[in-house]
């Protein structure tokens, strides 16, 4: 803070070590982590860090400390640092883990705009007392296969196969539904919109965020099946735009090329 004001926000996600520091350490490495980032701005300045852990304060005169603490308190000594305790309540500009979204009037505004976009979705209104209204009830997702299934010439070969006892269709069977199914997996008809709306509920999804091919093959086929499956969501992924700019490639590179050793023929 500079006047007063907020001039700079730092963050990071915690490394795999860290999530097993105590709640101590992880509020004196935020502190090392601003100091370290900022340090072109603070050496040489007074420092005044307000934090809403009350045992920060007491770190200089702490009697017992362990090596990673004694560490981090050779690289304080080169700032002019204060640590001031500032509760969580009055802390105005608190930090994501300390917010709360219904605090404030604003937050509790957003809370229902949400909602009701969430019920707009759904096609559901707000209806005044004394009054009734309809709602509509969609097929679920197994609804739509089992349906598909009834009008598909792919879906009546096997079960021609099932009745001549073909062991080509060893792997099928049929439910007292009349539902076929792979082993343990619901067979999916060639249906290109079928099939782009189980890859996109498994791929675009808030609960899925944007799998690789592997793992949404995985996932899949504990349920479904269906011919060249595992290309068919080879294909899917590579043609989604958000994994290709975001996704990077975290694979070694190969380096320069070397000639190969003339062998010794003896």
């Amino acid at each position: 803070m500079q006047d007063q004001r907020v001039i700079a926000y730092a963050s990071r996600a915690l490394r795999r070590h860290e999530e097993n520091y105590a709640t101590h350490d992880l509020e004196l490495a935020a502190v090392m982590h601003a100091l370290k980032i900022w340090r072109h701005y603070l050496l040489g300045n007074p420092v005044h860090i307000y934090s809403d852990h009350k045992s920060l304060k007491y770190i200089f005169t702490q009697n017992e400390l362990n090596l990673r603490q004694r560490r981090w308190l050779e690289l304080i000594e080169d700032y002019d640092l204060e640590i001031h305790y500032h509760p969580g309540k009055a802390n105005v500009v608190a930090d994501a883990l300390s917010r709360k979204a219904s605090c404030s009037c604003i937050s509790a505004t957003m809370v229902c705009a949400t909602l009701c976009q969430e019920m707009e979705k759904l096609n559901l209104a707000i209806v005044s007392e004394g009054t009734f209204a309809n709602i509509t009830l969609t097929p679920t997702l197994r609804d739509q296969i089992v349906d598909a299934q009834k009008n598909n010439a792919g879906m009546e070969k096997i079960r021609q196969r099932l009745m001549e006892n073909d062991p080509r269709a060893a792997c099928f069977h049929q439910d007292s539904e009349g539902v076929l199914w792979f082993d343990n997996r619901l067979v999916i008809p060639k249906d290109l919109e079928l099939w782009k709306r189980i890859l996109d509920e498994a791929h675009l999804s808030r609960y899925s965020i944007h799998p690789g091919s592997n793992k949404m093959y995985q996932d899949l086929k504990q349920r479904f099946w269906w011919t060249r499956m595992k290309r068919e969501i080879a294909r899917y992924v590579s043609e989604c735009d958000t994994c290709q700019r975001v996704k990077a490639s975290h694979l070694r590179s190969t380096g320069l090329l070397q000639p190969l050793s003339i062998p010794s023929w003896k």
